[in-house]
């Protein structure tokens, strides 16, 4: 599968952030990527102070490239670096393995 890492280092981002980032991704994002063309899913990973991330997986490579190319000439402008008050600290095209399904499956909302 056709992984893309984005992550922004918090190590110096201004108190509040998180707070910040998961009220962005939950009234914002989700809903941006929902039903986007050539997203197989997107998954928005934080740990409070150390860093926040999206991690995509794209149906086809020219997918992937295109929006890599894209959203990399604007990273520093993206909605995530105006939250943190820097860029990504990467940028990385790489292979998701495998994904699986537990038993009480996915759930695609927001948190709470």
């Amino acid at each position: 599968m056709l992984g893309l890492t984005v992550r922004w280092s918090l190590a110096e981002a201004p108190d509040g952030v998180e707070e910040r980032l998961a009220t962005y991704v939950a009234e914002t994002s989700h809903a941006r990527f929902t039903g986007m063309a050539g997203l197989r899913f997107k998954t928005w990973r934080m740990v409070p102070g150390e860093w926040f991330e999206g991690c995509y997986v794209f149906a086809t490579d020219q997918a992937r490239e295109d929006f890599q190319r894209e959203f990399a000439a604007g990273a520093a402008e993206a909605p995530g670096s105006q939250i943190v008050g820097s860029a990504p600290v990467l940028i990385e095209a790489c292979d998701v393995v495998a994904v699986a399904e537990g038993w009480d499956g996915f759930e695609a909302t927001p948190r709470a």
